[in-house]
């Protein structure tokens, strides 16, 4: 259903700390989800907030669409997907010889903006 999209992909964050914010701002206008992210202090509404202007700039571009460039005051975010992504396996040492498993988890953020006419 969206029309213009960006990812991004391997994102060194957890997808559980990032889904909350993709909560607060999954069906709001860009430019309001942009300012709702710009005040939360979460490390992961940096990464949100970057690819959601790269989705902008992808409206933006009259290349993509035809000729025609979207203002940002008329996109709507309609789909934000935060899916678990690949891990950084590692081990640590614990007592009487065991190991225990350390893994680093990433996620794939995808925003998806669509113009308000066409909703």
């Amino acid at each position: 259903m969206a029309k213009f999209n960006a990812k991004h992909r391997n994102a060194r964050i957890s997808a559980r700390k990032v889904r909350p914010l993709a909560d607060i701002v999954r069906g709001m206008y860009a430019d309001e989800a942009l300012d709702t992210l710009k005040y939360q202090p979460q490390r992961g509404a940096r990464m949100l907030e970057k690819v959601i202007q790269s989705a902008v700039g992808n409206a933006q571009d009259p290349d993509q669409n035809s000729g025609k460039s979207h203002r940002i005051e008329e996109l709507v975010v309609t789909e934000v997907c935060i899916d678990g992504g690949s891990m950084f396996k590692r081990v640590r040492p614990r007592a009487r010889g065991s190991a225990f498993m350390i893994k680093k988890r990433s996620s794939h953020i995808r925003v998806g903006l669509t113009p308000i006419d066409e909703l």
